[in-house]
């Protein structure tokens, strides 16, 4: 499983980049850093979204280990989404990609 942001975006790039994707999503891991998936690509810096979610890295890592459910997460607060939640949710499947 990937360790940083970095590990997470290098994973995700190549399957986000053969996508028909025109969303973007943004993963604010606050001092872990900024991970954007805009349309065929994968930034590291920060950058306006549709979707914008915050959570810690640690807690990311278990989203895609599937040992938090998004909406569980919302719901305690491990996660807050803004912007438009639909993004969010088509753009999810390339994390697990």
């Amino acid at each position: 499983m990937a360790t940083t942001l970095q590990d997470i975006a290098d994973r995700v790039a190549p399957v986000l980049a053969t996508s028909s994707n025109q969303k973007s999503l943004k993963i604010d891991c606050g001092e872990d850093g900024i991970m954007v998936l805009d349309g065929k690509q994968v930034a590291m810096d920060d950058r306006p979204a549709d979707c914008t979610i915050r959570m810690s890295l640690e807690n990311l890592k278990k989203l895609l280990k599937g040992e938090l459910n998004p909406m569980t997460g919302v719901m305690m607060g491990k996660m807050k989404v803004s912007g438009n939640p639909a993004a969010a949710m088509e753009l999810a499947r390339y994390l697990k990609g």
